[in-house]
């Protein structure tokens, strides 16, 4: 049985819609208002659950507080099938939120107040070694102290453990942490974060790449949006462009990308193939409003769109 394992954030995302994005001092009135599940690893966590075949088990390590949205979200994975032993409600603490505003386009702004998410301490990522040491593969963000991620990249890899880093938010990372990861997914902000170099392109995406294979990491993906992936590795090298659909909502895009390149990986896919997967995933999820609710189960993608 292949194991996969997220380590991340969960959040209740407050979601409103607008015509354009507020600019800096600007107060707009929003079309419409809801409460969504959220947090990168959490998405990550559903999108490998719903998108893995049978037989493969999914665990996610997170925290959550002791409030109604902690126990509404361990409810709803465990409906996703999503193993219970990494979730932790923390007493007296809230579940992470964040606020999130998206425009007539899809494209979205976010903030974050972590809650539960802080508590994953070094100390307490203790409790879920034996979850990291039975993992065939992880898949971590930095949504939760950098510390603890890269404890359990050091773990993982000790035991053998294929890694994945999705770098976002963009932030500060240590070079001790890069060499401690297979492949890297960055989009364009967390790559310029990362490199410097702006990427906008193809080419730009190339030489981010490139810098990044200087920094340690074996396989490089940088997200492009529109124009798709980036792929630079021994296996493959070049532009894999997305799938063309009408995006209404791209919050739980990146997330679904994520967790859909780890479950075709560790299905054997090679890196292009696991590429084009996941952008079938998240080409359907982005025609859909909401976070975990936009993702995609895996008998879907049979009749997802294409590439060009």
């Amino acid at each position: 049985m292949t194991r996969l394992l997220i380590l991340g954030s969960a959040n209740i995302d407050h979601v409103m819609n607008f015509d354009f994005l507020p600019e800096s001092g600007q107060t707009l009135m929003s079309r419409d208002y809801r409460l969504e599940y959220g947090g990168k690893g959490a998405n990550q966590a559903v999108a490998s659950a719903r998108l893995a075949q049978p037989g493969t088990r999914v665990d996610f390590i997170c925290h959550v507080g002791d409030d109604v949205a902690g126990q509404q979200l361990c409810n709803a994975w465990l409906s996703d099938g999503i193993h219970p032993d990494g979730v932790h409600q923390i007493a007296k603490t809230s579940t992470g939120n964040a606020m999130i505003f998206i425009d007539k386009n899809g494209e979205n702004m976010i903030g974050v107040s972590p809650g539960a998410n802080a508590t994953l301490t070094p100390d307490a990522l203790l409790r879920h070694q034996p979850l990291i040491e039975a993992a065939d593969w992880l898949l971590v963000q930095l949504e939760t102290p950098v510390l603890s991620v890269l404890n359990a990249l050091k773990l993982a890899k000790y035991q053998g453990c294929s890694t994945i880093l999705n770098p976002a938010p963009a932030r500060t990372i240590s070079k001790e942490l890069f060499q401690l990861v297979d492949i890297i997914t960055p989009n364009e902000t967390e790559a310029e974060a990362i490199t410097g170099i702006e990427v906008t392109d193809s080419a730009s995406a190339k030489l981010a790449a490139q810098m990044m294979h200087q920094l340690g990491l074996k396989t490089v993906i940088i997200t492009l949006g529109k124009q798709g992936a980036y792929v630079s590795s021994e296996e493959f090298c070049g532009l894999l462009p997305g799938c063309e659909v009408d995006a209404i909502d791209t919050v739980a895009a990146g997330d679904t990308f994520n967790g859909a390149l780890m479950v075709a990986l560790s299905e054997g896919y090679t890196i292009d193939a696991a590429v084009k997967f996941a952008h079938r995933a998240a080409a359907i999820a982005v025609t859909r409003a909401g976070a975990q609710r936009s993702i995609p189960y895996r008998h879907e993608l049979a009749i997802a769109p294409s590439a060009p």
